[in-house]
């Protein structure tokens, strides 16, 4: 997630350059026809296209709220995800005792037990954001992007693109665990599997009784969920239909422009021109400047046209690229930094050792 209070406008003008330089082409061929060629007929009424672009900014208003709900929402089952961690930690801690053991175990065992429960949650966490890490086929335009993947390679870095999921889960379930999750297709769904047959063999050996199965199986239900939820997010994307149109619609409104906007400064130019005429000697050396800058006036609608191009192309752009908040862009939810927080709080509840950094900021960019 990306943190700067105020966002870097060379970081925009960087991301955006190549289209900049293409609107301004865009832009300034119409004038060289219009100005130079003499075709004066070569233009569109403005009312028309201040209606197409009235029409376009409600697109792109529609798909930016949409896309931010769904940035907002993914948001939000991480929190929920964060405080159900500490719940499970807790009741681990204060739930699986001597209290009801047919059989008591040393403090020793305890820990260990806690701590197995504990490490395996964490292995459920690194398994999620691994499976919410891979790449959609409507996602890899994005990244494929030339901008978008200068960008990530030089500002930033995704671990999970670098460090494979066996690695990453290894440290915190045995071995026969990790021969049976990398057997199977969803490895986070199977984590709570077997952290529900573990449960079950607890309450077996008495060190949780009936109540306290129901409350700690009720939150292994309430992590189903949410991770259902981020499913959801991750596959099933913004409807493409909306996303295409609106791209169209952006793109021809773009090109309509120009057309549109030179003969309001060719207007602006002929009274610049009247104002001359009335007011000032015609053999001084300012005058003749002013009068060739009101004759040629058109060309100021160059850099206009390309402002007003650069701005709907890029909220457009915006939203394109906060509709799916967990591919690792540098504004998505950072589940990478949230997981490894998590992490060092839950282990921290258990009095583990050997608890990880978290994770380094790259130029104000978290995973």
């Amino acid at each position: 997630m990306y943190t700067r209070r105020i966002f870097p406008v060379k970081g925009v003008i960087k991301w955006t350059r190549r289209r900049i330089i293409l609107f301004l082409i865009l832009a300034t061929i119409p004038v060289i026809l219009f100005d130079i060629v003499g075709l004066k007929w070569l233009h569109v009424p403005w009312l028309p296209l201040g209606v197409l672009g009235t029409a376009v900014a409600f697109l792109v208003s529609f798909k930016n709220n949409a896309s931010y709900d769904r940035l907002w929402e993914a948001r939000k089952i991480w929190g929920g995800i964060v405080n159900a961690s500490r719940s499970w930690t807790i009741q681990v801690k204060d739930f699986i005792t001597n209290d009801h053991a047919d059989k008591k175990v040393s403090a020793e065992e305890l820990k260990a037990i806690h701590k197995e429960l504990v490490h395996r949650h964490v292995a459920w966490l690194t398994a999620l954001r691994y499976q919410l890490r891979k790449d959609k086929p409507w996602e890899m335009h994005l990244k494929n992007t030339k901008s978008n993947r200068e960008f990530r390679e030089s500002q930033y870095l995704v671990c999970e693109d670098t460090i494979p999921i066996k690695e990453a889960i290894s440290p915190y379930v045995s071995e026969q665990e990790y021969d049976e999750l990398f057997a199977k297709g969803n490895q986070a769904s199977q984590i709570l599997g077997i952290q529900s047959r573990r449960l079950r063999e607890l309450k077996s050996s008495g060190l949780i009784d009936d109540f306290r199965h129901m409350e700690m199986e009720n939150i292994l239900v309430e992590f189903y969920t949410l991770q259902g939820k981020s499913e959801r997010i991750k596959n099933f994307p913004y409807p493409r239909q909306y996303a295409t149109m609106n791209y169209i619609f952006v793109w021809l409104f773009i090109l309509m422009l120009p057309y549109g906007i030179m003969e309001e400064f060719e207007s602006i130019g002929k009274h610049i021109l009247n104002e001359l005429t009335v007011h000032q000697s015609r053999t001084s050396w300012g005058h003749l400047i002013q009068e060739f800058i009101a004759t040629h006036f058109v060309w100021f609608s160059i850099p206009f046209s390309a402002l007003l191009a650069w701005v709907f192309h890029t909220m457009e752009a915006i939203g394109e690229n906060t509709e799916n908040p967990f591919e690792g862009g540098p504004n998505d939810v950072p589940i990478t930094n949230m997981s490894r927080g998590i992490e060092i709080d839950i282990r921290q509840l258990i009095d583990d050792t050997d608890i990880p950094e978290p994770y380094e900021w790259k130029n104000d960019i978290v995973m």
